[in-house]
């Protein structure tokens, strides 16, 4: 298949309630994820004075779950190509949403006497981290599923986008629950949540259009080729020598950098480093993962249609190097400003570029080889979240040596450089396996 080919046309077919109840699921769950991951660095605010950490151990303590999340993502996105995504889900929001309540009370339990609070701490965000590595996976696992070829960028954007939602409530609501009824009432209530979400999931969830009970096939059947099933192994072999693959992984850990220096410090940057009171940090903080909430689906769409115009690889190209050439000069721009106000502009529009490729970075995955959507999604974002390791410690380490400026300009080089990585990936590089089912 040429540069310049096109995604396949095919006849509009109305919209299916059944395919909008499926992205209306995973987006809530989008959102409960980033409240449960990102709680913590609102918390953190009364938790380390509480519990006597520095900044440098809660770096560690935030490094630990996207350790946990980073390199549980193929065994998470396995089990979704394996088991399918109602069975998968359903448990990894119990697992998670069990460590979220037990991160109120790690200071006390069992684990403090022999681990320490900080490695008692570690482990359970790690472990939270394990449960958390299923979602995105999975959810590209039933996009590819559920949606046609042409529609996948943005169902993928709505999904996903749902971390907007849940990053952008998170610091105001938990720093008014912190203020009012203490910071352990926070992981408690986000607890909850999660397993309300599970049994919604459960009950209302299929694996796929055609094993769904509720099914209408005139409506839910997808009008382009089908979906290949799933394949229980991973090709490693074509993998290997599929460079596509690689590429997409370096830079989406390039992304990853960027986004945890956001959901880990862009709170206590605004507090500590430009001044502003707690609660008003918690509202100014919700400013990039509103930016987020739009971006994402808006760059999911705007890639399809590039993808049908332009064809598969340009089409992708353009939104993953423009989205992440603009994230990396408005992140510049914003730690240099002096207005504290204009930093919280241009940072947010750092935020909402960067997301504003993740429509084309996922469905270029399921052009890669649809059959095995969840495994080669957990490889991306296993190489999102490396990056994402490195960042909540590297971040306040940096800042503490040269300054926020600099520590921010690392951002901005590593959201650049995963916009020049663009200019290697080829979404239409195909498996063989793929090649030859399709």
């Amino acid at each position: 298949m040429s540069d310049t080919a096109s995604l396949p046309r095919t006849e509009p077919t109305p919209p299916s309630p059944l395919r909008w109840l499926i992205l209306g699921l995973l987006f809530s769950i989008s959102v409960v994820t980033y409240i449960d991951r990102v709680n913590i660095s609102v918390t953190a605010r009364q938790m380390m004075p509480a519990l006597g950490l520095t900044d440098q151990e809660m770096g560690w303590v935030f490094s630990a779950f996207v350790v946990g999340y980073a390199f549980f993502q193929i065994p998470g996105g396995w089990l979704s190509d394996r088991w399918g995504v109602r069975v998968v889900l359903t448990i990894a929001l119990i697992w998670w949403s069990c460590f979220t309540a037990w991160t109120a009370v790690a200071a006390t339990s069992f684990l403090a006497a022999p681990l320490g609070i900080v490695g008692a701490l570690a482990l359970i965000r790690f472990l939270l981290g394990v449960g958390e590595a299923a979602a995105l996976p999975t959810f590209n696992r039933a996009v590819t599923d559920w949606l046609p070829r042409h529609e996948r960028g943005l169902g993928i954007g709505i999904a996903i986008g749902g971390i907007g939602v849940g990053a952008a409530i998170t610091p105001p609501i938990t720093a008014w629950i912190m203020v009012n009824y203490g910071w352990q009432t926070a992981f408690y209530l986000s607890s909850g949540l999660g397993l309300g979400l599970a049994v919604i999931w459960w009950l209302l969830a299929a694996d796929r259009p055609t094993t769904h009970p509720k099914r209408t096939p005139s409506v839910d059947t997808i009008a382009t080729a089908p979906t290949p099933m799933p394949q229980t192994s991973i090709p490693w072999g074509q993998l290997r020598r599929t460079s596509t693959v690689w590429w997409l992984m370096l830079s989406y850990g390039c992304l990853g950098y960027v986004a945890y220096v956001y959901m880990s410090w862009f709170y206590l940057y605004l507090v500590n480093e430009r001044g502003f009171t707690v609660l008003r940090g918690g509202l100014f903080a919700a400013a990039p993962f509103l930016a987020i909430l739009l971006s994402c689906p808006l760059g999911g769409w705007i890639t399809d249609r590039l993808a049908s115009s332009h064809g598969v690889t340009r089409g992708r190209r353009i939104i993953g190097m423009t989205g992440m050439g603009l994230a990396a000069l408005s992140i510049a721009v914003g730690a240099l400003v002096e207005s504290p106000y204009l930093a919280i502009v241009c940072l947010s529009l750092g935020a909402g570029w960067l997301y504003f490729t993740i429509g084309a970075y996922w469905s270029s995955i399921s052009d890669l080889s649809p059959s095995h959507a969840g495994s080669l999604s957990g490889l991306m974002n296993m190489g999102a979240n490396l990056g994402g390791a490195v960042s909540p410690t590297l971040t306040p380490w940096i800042a503490q040596q040269w300054g926020w400026p600099a520590s921010l300009g690392v951002a901005a080089f590593m959201a650049l450089l995963g916009g020049c990585m663009w200019l290697r990936i080829n979404p239409e590089e195909r498996l063989t396996r793929d090649s030859a089912e399709n």
